[in-house]
């Protein structure tokens, strides 16, 4: 027997459809599972591709470096839950299941988003800005469904100082 939904699916200010909460919302409380069909990042660039779509919309999160849920096929309500500079719900990964959590309580008629934080490569061009732009409207907004750029840089430094102490400590020994 499955738990009745939290929410209910229909159009929203944000960007298409929406998931509304249906019923008080606790804390902590975990929503809704992320469902659809588990692909490679290679699939889920050769079924969506960017640069020849007017408007970024898929129902991708990615799992893993090697994995992909597509919720467009297979998938649930879950994929209806937009993003939100300013969110009442964030995700989680946990064995490779993805999990929906509220991080506040969440009245009866809000409705529920997580931040995308899409990866930023570092050589993003005005057309992905435009591309991810975010319709949130909320005070914080960063503009984009992308990670804040200063996410980025500190993740970029935290990946250059991981290289560079494992270069250390496989240098060779030096001869005297």
């Amino acid at each position: 027997m499955s738990t009745p939904l939290a929410f209910t699916v229909r159009e929203s200010a944000v960007a298409g459809k929406g998931a509304f909460a249906i019923r008080p919302i606790m804390k902590g409380e975990r929503i809704i599972e992320y469902t659809g069909e588990r692909i490679s990042h290679p699939e889920a660039d050769a079924r969506y591709d960017d640069e020849s779509m007017h408007e970024h919309h898929t129902f991708l999160f990615a799992v893993t470096s090697r994995t992909v849920i597509d919720a467009s096929r297979g998938g649930n309500e879950a994929r209806f839950i937009n993003h939100s500079c300013d969110p009442n719900c964030e995700t989680e990964i946990e064995k490779g299941r993805v999990y929906i959590f509220a991080l506040r309580e969440i009245p009866v008629g809000e409705e529920l988003h997580y931040d995308y934080a899409y990866e930023r490569s570092g050589d993003e061009t005005a057309e992905d800005e435009r591309r991810y732009q975010c319709l949130c409207g909320t005070a914080k907004c960063r503009g984009s469904i992308m990670e804040p750029k200063a996410t980025y840089l500190k993740r970029k430094r935290a990946e250059t100082a991981k290289r560079a102490a494992k270069k250390r400590s496989v240098a060779p020994a030096r001869k005297k």
